[in-house]
């Protein structure tokens, strides 16, 4: 969870896991799948909290709470930036690259 603190801390000042579970009445594992989901769908066509509600079995209500409380629909792309959501090479693209290397993936 601390990467994604640290990447939320960047787009939307004070916010972490484990107080927003908190406050939308989740557990922090729960919002770090609505979190990074609703990155991913960020760039994606369709509605995003549609999209991160399908992958994540979370109702929509409880995705709405998460982008008000990351600093709202913004932030989210800020973070979908950071994420790589729009295929920019960002974090994941990092993380699969280094993980691919410790596999022996090229």
């Amino acid at each position: 969870m601390g990467l994604l603190d640290g990447l939320l801390g960047q787009v939307a000042g004070n916010v972490d896991i484990k107080n927003l579970a908190e406050k939308v009445g989740i557990t922090p594992e729960q919002v770090e799948a609505a979190v990074t989901a609703l990155g991913q769908a960020h760039g994606a066509p369709g509605d995003t909290v549609d999209t991160a509600a399908a992958s994540t079995g979370l109702p929509a209500d409880i995705l709405q709470q998460i982008i008000g409380h990351i600093g709202g629909e913004g932030a989210l792309g800020q973070f979908a930036s950071l994420l790589g959501a729009s295929g920019g090479g960002g974090l994941v693209g990092k993380l699969e690259g280094f993980a691919g290397g410790l596999f022996g993936k090229s």
